[in-house]
């Protein structure tokens, strides 16, 4: 590393200032070169950028040696503004360490704002993939406009990545993954359909049997699943083109959870080593700037590392990224709980309907009123700590819009059933309980929040729905007396099944059925009962591309059509676009089908 750019180097991340000027070194070099013949070392997840600043930016990759699978690697990260590498802006000596499943990520300060910057890494005479980004602008400036798409929900077993495609012709910004970047299950029950054929089928070293799936347990579990997931081209591709800001969700540990507790039975049983595996593998192979956040392997305990952070661009765009599990209190009504009242199993068996699904109205209301005497607050998705961080920041933010990289829906869904369904369904449903609407009180903390404050241009970019929604949300729930507050937009999954699938699934047998015969139904379901949304699609696939200019927030929807009927992926994905504008200083989206 040369000594003018040395800042920091740890075991897992390493800083280093740009120098104006630095030699290149051709392909490959003489700087590192260990004198191995080409071919000896390879990057099989290719390259990845992340967490672009002004004048800071994070670099990754994984790089193995062809001979011991085990041996330590030294490589060298190389950026430069062109594409040739004549000059360097940076580099960095690296070290690819077994310890971190031989990936290595280094930020590089002193960077340009608004630059466009390539990059790679070379190891011996091996030179990756090249890279490219293109940092923030300055936070003093006003750009005209940010482009931008977001992702989610991208589950290997099923459907196409075809949307990864449609994403990589058009000129981003950046990237931001709203979470559910890996699934930790294979062979679940909602895994059942067919994946396309480059997908071949996952298998765990140490996969814990649950049910008709196998989880991901350990370390190596875990670290599968990421080193799976980025052999696909199409991902591979898109981290090479754009820098991402990453959050999770859900899946990157465990299905519906919360802090270090599954969920998949009604024990809810904590799992701190599965826990601190996830933590290790997200915080390996997503490229984040552990500037801005924290891991330490040395702690013991579950939340031995803390991700939520947030971005300016110039004085157009301020974005506030959360972590919506590491700290959330169990589910109001727990399953055990739900269970004790049904005559259940409360450790074997699984009431998730009832308690995270088609959530009786009354009872959540008994039960959060509970729940807020036991902890002495109301229960909470974001925890107290970063409660406050989040209002801090919404309030210091002096960015025309504020965007809100959000894990789960804020959009109200209720389902009014007293007159269409008979007993003992004819009641007033939560759809979600695991999303805010299962956290109504802390929901509206927020929300009033913005509204006292006088908070405005309040955008969430949504994600684990499994759906398109658009929808104004206000500081309480009624629509005849709450004041809109914010609008959020909510992404279906890269892939995963949708979300009308699974609730269609679940009322077969019963009354409801035909509530959910087609997606039609349930979409009318859902808007009839909800008035403030301007858009659903709960049966889709896809991704979302926000363009921000001091006027307008605009979003377009790009759903992508399903598996062709031999289980290939089609040829040409997209079925078709949705593009809703909501104007500044407005809680109005306009909606444009079909464009």
């Amino acid at each position: 590393m040369d000594r003018r750019s040395f800042l920091r180097s740890t075991m897992y991340f390493t800083v280093v200032g740009a120098s104006a000027g630095l030699a290149g070194c051709g392909n490959g070099g003489d700087d590192g070169n260990d004198g191995s013949p080409r071919g000896s070392y390879m990057f099989p997840q290719g390259v990845a950028s992340g967490d672009p600043k002004d004048t800071s930016a994070v670099f990754w990759t994984r790089c193995l040696s062809r001979g011991p699978s085990t041996a330590d690697v030294p490589l060298r990260l190389e950026v430069s503004a062109s594409d040739r590498f004549e000059t360097l802006a940076a580099s960095a000596q690296l070290a690819a360490t077994g310890v971190y499943d031989h990936t290595v990520r280094a930020k590089v300060t002193g960077l340009s704002p608004g630059t466009h910057y390539f990059y790679r890494f070379v190891a011996g005479q091996d030179s990756s993939v090249i890279g490219e980004l293109r940092t923030a602008p300055a936070p003093s400036s006003t750009p005209a406009k940010a482009r931008f798409a977001w992702m989610t929900c991208q589950d290997w077993s099923i459907n196409h990545w075809g949307a990864l495609e449609l994403m990589l012709a058009e000129d981003l910004d950046f990237v931001v993954h709203v979470g559910d970047y890996i699934y930790e299950s294979v062979g679940a029950a909602f895994q059942s359909g067919r994946a396309e054929p480059a997908h071949a089928a996952i298998a765990l070293p140490d996969g814990l049997k649950q049910g008709p799936a196998v989880v991901a347990n350990t370390l190596a579990d875990y670290r599968t699943l990421y080193r799976t997931y980025r052999t696909d081209p199409r991902l591979q591709a898109v981290h090479a083109r754009y820098p991402m800001i990453a959050i999770w969700d859900d899946h990157e540990f465990s299905d519906d959870c919360w802090q270090d507790h599954q969920t998949y039975t009604n024990a809810n049983p904590r799992e701190t080593a599965r826990r601190r595996a996830a933590n290790q593998a997200w915080a390996e192979y997503m490229p984040v700037d552990f500037g801005d956040v924290s891991f330490d392997l040395q702690n013991a305990a579950y939340d031995n590392i803390r991700i939520y952070r947030d971005f300016r661009f110039g004085s157009l765009m301020h974005l506030v990224m959360t972590d919506q599990r590491l700290y959330r209190d169990d589910h109001v009504i727990p399953e055990s709980g739900l269970a004790l009242l049904l005559g259940h199993d409360q450790a074997k068996g699984d009431d998730k309907v009832g308690s995270r699904y088609f959530v009786p109205q009354p009872l959540l209301k008994q039960f959060e009123e509970l729940d807020t005497v036991s902890l002495k607050r109301p229960p909470s998705i974001l925890g107290p700590t970063q409660t406050q961080w989040w209002k801090d920041t919404m309030k210091a933010s002096t960015s025309t819009w504020k965007v809100w990289g959000n894990e789960v829906t804020l959009n109200r869904m209720w389902a009014d059933l007293r007159t269409v369904a008979p007993p003992p369904y004819n009641n007033v449903y939560i759809v979600n309980a695991d999303v805010w609407d299962g956290y109504p009180t802390h929901k509206a903390e927020l929300m009033t929040y913005l509204k006292t404050q006088g908070i405005r241009n309040v955008v969430a970019i949504t994600g684990d729905l499994h759906a398109f929604q658009c929808g104004v949300v206000r500081d309480n729930n009624d629509p005849a007396t709450g004041t809109p507050v914010a609008v959020d937009f909510v992404c279906a999954g890269v892939s995963s099944d949708s979300f009308y699938h699974y609730l269609r699934d679940g009322a077969q047998g019963t009354p409801l059925t035909a509530l959910v015969a087609t997606p039609q139904a349930f979409d009318g379901l859902i808007r009839v009962n909800n008035p403030d949304f301007a858009y659903v699609d709960h049966d889709a696939q896809g991704f979302a591309l926000a363009e921000v200019t001091a006027q307008a927030f605009t979003v377009t929807f790009h759903k992508v059509k399903p598996l062709n009927a031999d289980g290939s992926k089609p040829a040409a994905p997209l079925l078709k676009k949705t593009r809703i504008t909501l104007a500044a200083g407005s809680t109005v989206p306009k909606v444009e089908d079909n464009v």
